[in-house]
């Protein structure tokens, strides 16, 4: 099984040249602080003062207010003047991912296929940190949720992505992961008592997929499996996602597990 930071590299993430993590001082801060505040944005907060970026951020006020001037500059960030916001070039850093890296491009014909063929929403991810990041998605014409499109962050502890990919995570990291979750209840469904979590990881290491029922939003359901590659490491995850009102958990099982393992064994040997 792969660690994350395995994981991180597989899906493009920066290794060093023996696999180790780089030394601080080979690191540029200031590079790293600007990809914060770009962060620091999301859906539910689209626009920002400069106090709030820097509690965002850990920044000072003087710092953030720095590099929102010259992100300002640079055309990533606008303002009016009291609160900021991205502009459509920061989907330039997005689509340089997607058009480059190999993982989105490889995974993306078999949800299509996956897709059309139990005409319901299929999708990628990977693990960042805490979160499930989706970096490749298929749906059909059936949209069953905003929350599956490549570069959508969702949490990983109540999504079968997420699942799939922190039980893949040796015992000691899984546990270490566990414990720095805050476990809220998105919904009614949601697991927030992290042993019984932690017996659904186990679960879904044992079984080999894994499935949530509207934990995440009302209404969804999903199952997914992990995407290895030819040496075994746990690069990525792929699922299914249906409406609930259409299917139950045991059809879900029943009908989309065969075509996401079919999907896992081709896509061993690519990536």
């Amino acid at each position: 099984m792969a660690s994350s930071s395995q994981t991180l590299a597989a899906a493009g993430g920066l290794p060093t040249e023996d696999g180790d993590v780089p030394d601080k001082r080979d690191l540029i801060a200031g590079l790293e602080k600007g990809l914060a505040v770009i962060e620091a944005f999301h859906q539910e907060q689209p626009r920002l003062s400069i106090t709030e970026v820097a509690e965002r951020t850990g920044l000072t006020r003087a710092a953030a207010r720095r590099y929102l001037l010259t992100l300002t500059h640079l055309g990533y960030v606008a303002s009016d003047r009291k609160r900021f916001g991205l502009t459509p070039k920061v989907l330039r850093l997005g689509q340089s991912y997607l058009h480059s890296a190999r993982l989105p491009r490889v995974v993306q014909s078999q949800l299509q296929r996956i897709a059309y063929a139990l005409q319901e929403a299929s999708s990628a991810g990977i693990l960042q940190q805490d979160d499930i990041m989706a970096i490749a998605a298929a749906s059909a014409g059936r949209v069953v949720s905003a929350t599956l499109q490549p570069g959508i962050r969702v949490p990983a502890y109540c999504t079968s992505n997420g699942r799939v990919l922190v039980s893949a995570m040796q015992d000691a990291e899984m546990d270490a992961w566990l414990a720095r979750q805050r476990l809220e209840p998105l919904t009614p469904h949601t697991i927030t008592h992290p042993e019984r979590l932690r017996l659904e990881l186990l679960r879904t290491r044992a079984n080999g997929y894994a499935v949530v029922d509207q934990e995440l939003e009302l209404g969804l359901r999903t199952i997914a499996v992990p995407l290895r590659n030819f040496q075994g490491d746990t690069v990525a995850a792929m699922n299914v996602s249906v409406h609930a009102s259409r299917m139950p958990m045991e059809q879900l099982v029943e009908k989309c597990l065969p075509p996401l393992l079919l999907a896992q064994e081709q896509l061993r040997t690519l990536l």
